[in-house]
């Protein structure tokens, strides 16, 4: 569910942004993490009380990380669903879950990206539940995930969308130092009118706070921490290193202030009748 740089934003995120760049800083950064985005699990369970799908419901989460969104709504309400994502650490630590919650009839993970995944391997008008929660770079921003993400969707189904947004205007550094000069981030309202442009409807959302962005990125910390002190002599020490310092800078001067997520719940706009 989504950085090299700064390491706030979601993993897929960030490296989409620094082309080239291993997946693998931020599979050990989150390697205790079963959700990676800034939702704690009341909030997650939070999110499927509000959404609270139908038994049998078909839902495709794309760039899923550890798959915990749909793991557990296959465990907690019976949906049927497949996730798609590039690592195949998450991935597997998906399918682990799944065992785990006795889900494995239900589910799928499929090691792909997302966007080639939803262009050109899903069926049209299949799902109930088409969520992205915070990799909107695989559309290259939130309007081009979301034109990704409509045309799979079933009439009277659901989008659901993790996006980032300003919670105040930052100091100019700010989206240098978190990593966002190529993410349009705006207000949250602007998001909102984004949404509206998009074609969709807003119907409801459930937004992180400091706490829940600190349980995120902190807890971060002390795993890259241990990681570096069981691996003295691994290759990618010192950019661990940089990784972990700046993680932390970043975070604690800007992100906790200034940088807001959110899970939006969308549906596709009725047309409005000619005047």
């Amino acid at each position: 569910m989504t950085d090299p740089g700064q390491y706030s934003v979601a993993p897929e995120e960030r490296l989409q942004q620094d082309c080239g760049m291993s997946l693998r800083p931020y599979e050990i950064a989150e390697a205790r993490h079963r959700i990676l985005n800034p939702f704690t699990e009341d909030k997650l369970d939070l999110l499927g009380e509000v959404c609270h799908p139908s038994p049998g419901a078909r839902h495709l989460d794309l760039a899923c990380g550890k798959g915990e969104l749909l793991n557990l709504w296959s465990s907690q309400y019976g949906v049927h669903g497949t996730g798609v994502d590039l690592s195949e650490v998450f991935l597997t630590a998906a399918r682990e879950r799944a065992n785990e919650l006795n889900v494995t009839d239900r589910v799928r993970f499929i090691h792909s990206e997302a966007a080639t995944y939803a262009s050109k391997r899903a069926e049209p008008s299949t799902y109930d539940i088409v969520s992205c929660i915070g990799a909107t770079w695989i559309g290259g921003g939130l309007t081009g995930t979301l034109d990704l993400m409509r045309p799979l969707l079933r009439p009277g189904g659901l989008i659901l969308v993790g996006e980032i947004f300003w919670n105040t205007t930052p100091p100019p550094e700010a989206a240098s130092a978190l990593g966002l000069d190529n993410h349009p981030c705006v207000s949250l309202a602007a998001t909102a009118e984004r949404i509206e442009q998009s074609g969709f409807e807003l119907l409801d959302m459930i937004l992180a706070n400091p706490d829940s962005w600190d349980r995120y990125t902190a807890s971060q910390w002390w795993t890259i921490s241990d990681w570096l002190r069981d691996n003295p002599d691994d290759p990618e020490v010192p950019a661990m290193r940089d990784f972990l310092r700046q993680c932390r800078t970043s975070h604690l001067e800007y992100g906790r202030q200034y940088l807001g997520w959110g899970v939006f719940i969308l549906r596709p706009a009725i047309p409005l009748p000619n005047p």
